[in-house]
């Protein structure tokens, strides 16, 4: 495809977090759930030691392991097998799908602000990006008449991720169903990643494969489900798209270890009683932020989040989140996502879904170093 990896624009937010994410005692900026482990997993899934000790590590499917694609299918597909593709994460997923199917000046609609991964490539490429802007003017509603505005004939691809990384914004099924007919006219890719789609206070959306042949849906283990370092995602679509993928996986990854892809079927064919739990928690803890939001009026804004586990606050009296987001890694072992990893510098994200006793530690913290920020200002 004429690209060059070595020139993209560097991840910011994944610069961040490598900075960051190991040397803070207290996150209140992922935008996952708490991490499970292991031995919770024996309890919730049912995985047992005689499972682990018959794994005989051999290469897997470069589509993954039928069990596992059958699990996902049945889940989020038409419960085709053919259609999934189990990938390193859903990041190998995105590379794949930009990869595999754009090329120089193509235009990708996209959000704006997104979480990188899901234009930079594109943008590496050298495809021309049109940003769908959710502004915080407009409380974050996202447009549906503009997306339409922006697609053309000349539409290669849109990027979209509802719930929404990261201001937790989403749409209505009919505004779904609008945006894909609107894809649908002009014969583009839709690009649907659903990180979060499990993880609403409302309404949840179906997955658009099921209602349009050029979508391409992203799932992962890492957001809803709490286990990041499992690094297993994966995407739906329609065996001619995924043989694109096929062909590059061959030059990289290859496939998954039967091991990551053993646990990954068990959570998924018992995935209710993981989301179960971390859904209430989820929502416990989105009534602590909502609560704190109010005490704290003279200092931050925001718009709650409809799904997922974070929220993009807006800073009353800050301008520079960057630097106030390294006073709190640094002098409040507090880790906060600056705006500026999403191309809004007076925002920062504030992440929910870490245990409640944390969220309450973070939050009280938080508190400290905006007083002591507004004081310093005196």
């Amino acid at each position: 495809m004429g690209n060059h990896i070595s020139g993209i624009t560097p991840a910011l937010l994944e610069i961040w977090m490598r900075k960051y994410y190991f040397n803070t005692e207290i996150d209140i900026g992922s935008s996952g759930v708490e991490n499970f482990s292991l031995a919770e997993l024996y309890q919730l899934v049912g995985l047992t030691q005689e499972e682990f000790d018959r794994i005989v590590f051999h290469d897997s499917s470069s589509l993954g392991s039928l069990g596992l694609r059958k699990a996902i299918a049945s889940r989020w597909g038409n419960g085709d097998p053919e259609q999934v593709m189990v990938t390193h994460g859903s990041s190998e997923a995105i590379f794949l799908i930009m990869n595999g199917l754009l090329h120089p000046d193509d235009e990708v609609v996209v959000l704006d602000p997104c979480y990188q991964q899901l234009f930079s490539i594109a943008e590496s490429i050298g495809c021309r990006l049109k940003p769908w802007r959710l502004q915080f003017k407009h409380n974050f509603v996202p447009n549906v008449e503009e997306a339409k505005s922006l697609i053309n004939s000349r539409t290669r691809m849109v990027v979209v991720n509802f719930p929404h990384n990261p201001t937790g914004a989403s749409i209505t099924r009919e505004q779904q169903e609008e945006l894909i007919v609107a894809v649908a006219k002009v014969g583009a890719y839709l690009v649907w990643d659903a990180a979060f789609s499990d993880l609403t206070y409302g309404l949840s959306l179906p997955n658009p494969i099921l209602q349009y042949e050029h979508s391409i849906s992203i799932g992962t283990l890492s957001k809803a489900y709490g286990l990041p370092g499992l690094r297993c995602g994966w995407c739906l679509a329609s065996p001619d798209v995924l043989s694109h993928f096929i062909h590059m996986r061959d030059y990289i990854t290859l496939h998954l270890s039967p091991l990551i892809e053993l646990i990954a079927q068990r959570v998924i064919e018992n995935a209710d009683n993981l989301i179960n739990i971390r859904l209430q928690q989820a929502r416990m803890n989105l009534e602590i932020l909502s609560e704190w939001i109010e005490q704290h009026q003279e200092f931050v804004d925001w718009v709650r989040p409809q799904g997922g586990v974070c929220a993009f606050l807006r800073l009353r009296n800050i301008s520079d989140s960057e630097a106030f987001c390294q006073i709190m890694a640094n002098t409040y072992g507090v880790l906060l996502v600056p705006g500026i990893c999403f191309n809004h510098q007076d925002h920062v994200r504030l992440g929910f879904g870490c245990s409640t006793p944390h969220l309450h530690e973070g939050l009280n913290r938080l508190s400290k170093a905006l007083i002591a920020e507004q004081a310093e200002r005196r």
